[in-house]
């Protein structure tokens, strides 16, 4: 056996990403300095979590962590995909932080992927699931990626507890992505919603839907949020509730909003909540809220919202070796470290042109000419 160069890296962050690329390019990394310096040292929970993941749906992978959990060795194997998979994403992080890499590595695996997550569904750090079903989902067909996309919730699970279920499918690209000329961003015709309650009352639900359609309706007639109440075991283990919106133009764009609120937020490892009780925001105020964000995403100007630039980058890179141009509001941080990981893995420069009359960015790249790999081996 020859004898394999790891690619060095430093710190804890953007470890998802660095992972995924490392993955799709089969490039051996190792990470060095993970929160060396922290009070509570090295890898957290979700991160082994993640690799757990990455045992799961590829075949060949080996991750060596030393003692400390500071130092990581990352030898990716191939994406094989497959049925009845199923992971425990554990209640650190929600299962919206599992959901981004594994639709990427989905699409270039031996067979079409099915997951069934269990963990947390709705939480206000990562996106929610029901973003994943109006907004990314979406965005993927822009690629070229049409049948055998799904995304079933099957239970909710509030913080700190979880105790939710979904199931997910990604079908595999044949000959690979297809660039995209995506900066027509459009007007918006039409929002939809979906709030989801869980161990609370479901009037929680009508108070939020009524507050937010209070900011929509003086501003567009086409506004549906639907209600998703659930209750007895597929309410999950820990009461909550929360909004997700979607506004969609008409040129096809889709930007999302979303939140929960949820009893005893659960305390970072490391980080000590020094409050017994945290005070709960009334459902009017969420309801108001979150509309506000959304209206905020739509005057961005961005074909998609600002938590969904590092997924469209990521795609972009990934298309054959044609021009895809993108237009984006202003650049997210993730979006940002999404930039630098895909110049660091797969070497691509985007071409970055802002546009100071609408405030908008302009992105132009030549993609990686990337494919499944996976399929052709066997």
């Amino acid at each position: 056996m020859e004898k394999k160069t790891y690619k060095k890296l430093k710190g804890s962050q953007s470890f998802r990403l660095r992972l995924l690329l490392s993955t799709l390019t089969s490039t051996p990394v190792l990470i060095e300095d993970i929160r060396a310096d922290d009070t509570w040292p090295g890898l957290r929970s979700h991160e082994i979590s993640f690799l757990r993941l990455l045992e799961t749906i590829t075949d060949g992978c080996n991750v060596e962590i030393n003692e400390t959990g500071t130092k990581l060795k990352y030898k990716p194997g191939i994406v094989m995909g497959g049925k009845n998979l199923v992971h425990d994403c554990g209640v650190n992080r929600a299962i919206g932080y599992f959901l981004e890499p594994l639709l990427v590595l989905g699409l270039f695996g031996k067979k079409p992927l099915s997951i069934r997550l269990k963990g947390i569904t709705n939480d206000p750090k990562d996106p929610s699931v029901d973003t994943f079903r109006l907004a990314t989902l979406p965005i993927l067909k822009r690629f070229d990626v049409q049948e055998g996309l799904d995304l079933k919730v099957e239970s909710r699970g509030a913080a700190p507890n979880g105790g939710g279920e979904v199931l997910l499918s990604v079908p595999i690209v044949r000959d690979g992505l297809k660039a995209v000329m995506w900066k027509d961003v459009g007007m918006v015709k039409r929002i939809r919603g979906v709030t989801f309650s869980a161990r609370v009352s479901v009037q929680f639900e009508n108070s939020m839907r009524h507050a937010a359609r209070g900011i929509f309706n003086r501003l567009l007639p086409d506004v549906h949020i639907f209600t998703d109440h659930k209750a007895g075991a597929l309410s999950g283990k820990s009461p909550g509730y929360g909004i997700s919106l979607v506004a969609e133009t008409t040129s096809g764009c889709f930007l999302s909003a979303d939140t929960a609120v949820s009893y005893g937020q659960r305390v970072e490892e490391g980080v000590f909540n020094d409050e017994d009780k945290n005070e709960l925001t009334p459902p009017e105020e969420v309801g108001e809220h979150i509309a506000s964000l959304l209206l905020g995403e739509i005057e961005q100007g961005g074909v998609v919202d600002s938590t969904h630039q590092g997924l469209l980058f990521l795609l972009c890179a990934l298309c054959p070796r044609d021009v895809s141009k993108v237009r984006v509001g202003k650049l997210s941080p993730y979006g940002i470290e999404s930039l630098r990981q895909i110049k660091e893995f797969l070497g691509i420069e985007f071409e970055i042109k802002p546009d100071p009359s609408t405030g908008t960015v302009n992105l132009i790249c030549v993609g990686y000419g990337f494919t499944n790999l996976a399929r052709k081996i066997s």
